[in-house]
C-alpha cells in the first residue's frame, strides 16, 4: 500500500468521482490514477468504488469505512508537513479560513490586513459559507480555522473559542411607518414583511423559534446569505431588513435606519474552531490571538490540552 494510492483515492473523492479532475490536481496521467485505484482495490480485496461502466458514480458501502480512513491518513501527512515547515520555514505556508460572509465582510478586514502585514509570505484563503458548510470544512480538513455562529461549537471533532456576542437589529427606510415607533414588539413585528438571512444559518432558527414559541408566524418574503442583498432588497421597498447589528453603518448604509430589536431576540455567540487533532503552526496562533486577543498561544496551548485530559 503506497501514500500516491491513498491520494488517488481521496482527489478521485473529493473532486465528484472524475479521474480527470482528480489526475490534473495530482499532476499524473487519467490512467495513471486508474491503475492506482486498482492497485490499492486488490490490496485490501474490495471493490472502494461504485462504477458505472468505466465510469465512477460513488463509494461502496466498504469504501466509505476505506475513505474515512484515507482521509485521516490525508490529514496526519499535512500535520507532519506542518511540523516540518513550522522549523524550517516558520514565515511560510497557507492558511485557510472558513466563515460566512457577515464575518468575512465586517468582522475579518482589519485581522486579514494585519495578519498579511505581518507574514506577507503566507498564502491566504478565505472560504464563505453557511455554519454547516464552515464547520464540514473544517471537520474534513478542507480549512485550518472554521469561524460561525454557535453551530459549530456543538461539532465534537472541534476545538472552540468564543470569540464575541451579538444580536440583531431592523432596517429599513427613513420614511417605513415602523421607524416611527417607540417600541418594536414581536407582534407589530411580524404585520410587516421581512427579509432576514436564510435558514441554514442559526441565527435565523434562532429568530425562528422565538416567534414560533410567541405563537406568531413571521411574514418572511426573501431570505439571502448575505447582508448586503438583504438592505439591496430593503432598498427596493420589498421589506424590512433582520440582519446582525455589526452589518448595519449608518454612514455606508445611508438612507437605511436601524432600529435595535436585541429585546426580542436571545443573544448569539461567533466561535472560533479547529481540529483537535491538528498541528497548529505559529501563524495560526497568531491569527488567533489577532482575532481572539484574550486567547494568546499559551492560552490556547493550555485549554486545548485541559479538554484532551476530559
Amino acid at each position: 500500500m503506497k501514500l500516491q494510492q491513498l491520494r488517488c483515492i481521496h482527489e478521485v473523492v473529493k473532486n465528484g468521482f472524475s479521474i480527470s479532475k482528480a489526475a490534473e490536481a495530482l499532476h499524473t496521467s487519467q490512467p495513471g490514477v486508474s491503475k492506482q485505484i486498482q492497485l490499492l482495490e486488490e490490496e485490501v480485496g474490495l471493490h472502494i468504488f461504485i462504477r458505472h461502466g468505466k465510469r465512477l458514480v460513488g463509494l461502496s458501502e466498504p469504501g466509505q469505512h476505506v475513505y474515512q480512513r484515507i482521509n485521516e491518513v490525508i490529514r496526519e501527512i499535512k500535520s507532519i508537513k506542518q511540523v516540518s515547515e513550522e522549523f524550517s520555514q516558520s514565515s511560510l505556508g497557507v492558511l485557510t479560513i472558513a466563515t460566512t460572509h457577515t464575518q468575512a465582510r465586517y468582522k475579518l478586514p482589519s485581522v486579514v490586513q494585519a495578519f498579511m502585514s505581518k507574514y506577507p509570505d503566507v498564502k491566504l484563503n478565505i472560504h464563505q459559507g453557511n455554519p454547516t458548510q464552515v464547520t464540514d470544512q473544517v471537520v474534513k480538513g478542507e480549512a485550518d480555522i472554521g469561524i460561525a455562529t454557535e453551530s459549530i461549537s456543538h461539532n465534537d471533532k472541534l476545538f472552540c473559542l468564543p470569540c464575541y456576542t451579538w444580536n440583531r437589529c431592523l432596517v429599513m427606510p427613513a420614511k417605513h411607518p415602523l421607524a416611527k415607533e417607540k417600541t418594536v414588539t414581536l407582534a407589530k413585528l411580524a404585520t410587516y414583511p421581512i427579509i432576514t438571512y436564510d435558514y441554514a444559518f442559526t441565527g435565523s432558527t434562532i429568530v425562528s423559534k422565538v416567534f414560533h414559541d410567541a405563537g406568531l408566524t413571521p411574514n418572511i418574503v426573501l431570505t439571502a446569505i448575505d447582508a448586503d442583498v438583504i438592505k439591496t432588497y430593503v432598498n427596493l421597498g420589498l421589506g424590512i431588513g433582520l440582519i446582525a447589528q455589526m452589518a448595519y453603518d449608518s454612514k455606508r448604509d445611508q438612507g437605511l435606519v436601524s432600529i435595535d430589536v436585541s429585546h426580542l431576540f436571545p443573544t448569539s455567540t461567533t466561535y472560533l474552531g479547529i481540529r483537535r487533532d491538528v498541528f497548529l503552526r505559529g501563524f495560526m496562533y497568531d491569527f488567533i490571538e489577532m482575532f481572539i486577543p484574550e486567547y494568546p498561544k499559551q492560552v490556547v496551548k493550555k485549554l486545548m490540552l485541559e479538554q484532551e485530559n476530559i
